[in-house]
């Protein structure tokens, strides 16, 4: 299948992103600077981390004004998948493809470490039933990555199963202790109401690899592999 990694002014993990798709999971992919826009023959896109524009104002809130901006509401419009990761998951807040925000961490630091996340819903897209995986071990690296939403919009996301990822402990309980950010609810990943666009904190594109410390993130990339050709084999890798 062929992913689209677009690039902003500051983007800084699309190089990651695009090694763990297609040197550990065998796929195609291409960058798509934010003036292009030429989606052809575009499966899924990824939209990475780093700091668009300088993080100026707020994270992402330029990046919604970029030439691309309508592409990329266009393209999830049309129920494509897409994954915001980090800055990404920023940018998808700031063009109202998903809900809420994300503020300042809680500790008001920048934190760059592994996180557990527990899976709280086997989404389609990205969380497959038939991966046996309960919880991942993922890295962060952030300095505003709580996740704040209003009462209603929270009580929502967790009726309508939208919450696909929260933080854990490494024996899997969603408790304050492993929350590293302040998110309300331990919330580390959403989808819209379709379940065809994710935004997540932590960053897969970080352990697709084991020379990195970890596997994990390969999860969620052969998720949406699967979705979109199930008769794909994951050039060498089969994730169990």
């Amino acid at each position: 299948m062929n992913f689209g990694i677009v690039v902003y002014p500051g983007t800084w993990s699309d190089s990651d992103c695009l090694t763990a798709v297609s040197d550990q999971l065998g796929q195609n992919a291409r960058y798509i600077w934010h003036k292009n826009r030429d989606f052809e023959n575009i499966d899924c896109l990824i939209l990475p981390g780093g700091f668009s524009y300088g993080d100026y104002l707020r994270p992402g809130a330029i990046a919604r004004f970029s030439n691309i901006a309508d592409k990329i509401i266009q393209f999830g419009n049309l129920g494509k998948p897409i994954i915001g990761i980090c800055n990404g998951f920023q940018i998808l807040c700031e063009l109202g493809l998903l809900p809420g925000t994300l503020l300042r961490n809680d500790v008001m630091e920048f934190r760059c470490t592994w996180t557990n996340l527990k899976i709280v819903n086997n989404n389609q897209f990205f969380a497959r039933s038939e991966f046996t995986k309960s919880s991942l071990q993922i890295p962060i690296s952030h300095g505003n990555g709580r996740y704040y939403a209003d009462k209603k919009t929270i009580s929502q996301l967790e009726k309508n199963q939208r919450i696909i990822f929260k933080y854990c402990s490494p024996t899997g309980e969603i408790n304050y202790q492993s929350n590293p950010n302040g998110s309300i609810n331990n919330i580390a990943g959403i989808v819209n109401s379709e379940g065809n666009i994710l935004g997540m904190m932590p960053h897969p594109e970080r352990c697709c690899d084991s020379i990195l410390g970890g596997e994990d993130g390969k999860y969620i990339f052969s998720s949406i592999i699967k979705y979109i050709d199930p008769s794909n084999l994951l050039k060498n890798y089969i994730y169990h």
